[in-house]
C-alpha cells in the first residue's frame, strides 16, 4: 500500500517540476521578446540587429530555469538579441559584463548613447551582476589550447576563420563527433548571417567557408566517446588527394 502511494506522488512532483521549467522558460522568452519588439521598432534597429545573431532563445541557453538564465533574458536583451555563454571563455565575462552595466547606467564609454537609444533601459544591481557572471563562467566556452594544434592554420584554417567570429574559438576535444555534427549544423545558419551584410547578394568568386572542412577537423580531433576505440580518422590531405 504504502508503495503504491509513494509512485504517484513522485510522478506528481516530477510533473509540477517539469511545469514550473516550462513556465519560467516561457517568461523569459517574453521578457526578451518584449525588449527586441522595443529597440526593433527603433530609429537605431538596423545598427542594434546586426549586434549579435538571432540564434539563441531561452529555451536553447544552459540552465535555462535557472535565475541565471533568467538575468540573462532581462538585462542582455535591451540593445542586441540573446547572447549565448559560450560566446566567451570564463575569464573574459566578468570584464564584458562590468562593460555593459556601466553603459546600461548611462555612464562610461557610449553609456549616453545606450540610453539615448534605449529608453527605459534598466541595469541588475550589484547582487544580480554578481550571479550573471557566475552563470556565464560556469558556462562559458572552453577555450582552444592552441599548443595542441600545430595545423590550426593549415588544415584548421577553416574552423579557425568560421568559429572565432562570434565567439572564443573552441577546445575540439571538449566534445564528440556527433556532438560537433550538431553544432556545427547549428551553427551554419549563424555563419551565413555573420558572412552576409543584410539585403546584399554574393558575389560571385568571394571566398566561401566550407562546412565540410570545419566538421573533417573537429571530427578528427573530437573526444572519444566513453567506452569506445579510438576511430583512425585519416586526414583532410589524403582523403582529398583520393578524390582527385
Amino acid at each position: 500500500m504504502f508503495h503504491c502511494l509513494i509512485l504517484p506522488a513522485l510522478l506528481f512532483l516530477l510533473s509540477a517540476n517539469t511545469c514550473a521549467s516550462s513556465g519560467a522558460v516561457a517568461k523569459n522568452q517574453a521578457v526578451a521578446d518584449a525588449a527586441r519588439a522595443r529597440w526593433s521598432s527603433g530609429p537605431h534597429a538596423g545598427w542594434l540587429s546586426r549586434i549579435l545573431p538571432p540564434a539563441v532563445t531561452a529555451s536553447s541557453v544552459p540552465e535555462p530555469d535557472s535565475r541565471g538564465a533568467q538575468l540573462l533574458s532581462r538585462y542582455c536583451v535591451q540593445c542586441h538579441h540573446l547572447p549565448s555563454p559560450a560566446m566567451h571563455h570564463p575569464d573574459k565575462w566578468p570584464k564584458i559584463v562590468d562593460r555593459m552595466v556601466v553603459r546600461m547606467r548611462g555612464q562610461g564609454n557610449r553609456g549616453a548613447l545606450m540610453k539615448h537609444m534605449m529608453g527605459g533601459v534598466k541595469a541588475p544591481d550589484e547582487e544580480e551582476v554578481h550571479m550573471l557572471i557566475g552563470y556565464l563562467r560556469r558556462n562559458a566556452q572552453m577555450p582552444i589550447n592552441r599548443a595542441r594544434y600545430p595545423d590550426l592554420d593549415t588544415e584548421g584554417r577553416s574552423f579557425r576563420d568560421a568559429c572565432d567570429q562570434c565567439h572564443a574559438l573552441p577546445e575540439p576535444s571538449s566534445r564528440t563527433a556527433d556532438e560537433w555534427r550538431r553544432v556545427v549544423r547549428r551553427m551554419q545558419d549563424n555563419m551565413g548571417w555573420m558572412n552576409r551584410v543584410e539585403g546584399s547578394r554574393p558575389i560571385a568568386g568571394e571566398p566561401q567557408l566550407r562546412p565540410r572542412d570545419i566538421l573533417d577537423y573537429l571530427e578528427r580531433n573530437a573526444r572519444q566517446p566513453r567506452g569506445s576505440r579510438p576511430a583512425r580518422i585519416r586526414s583532410v590531405r589524403s582523403r582529398r588527394a583520393d578524390d582527385r
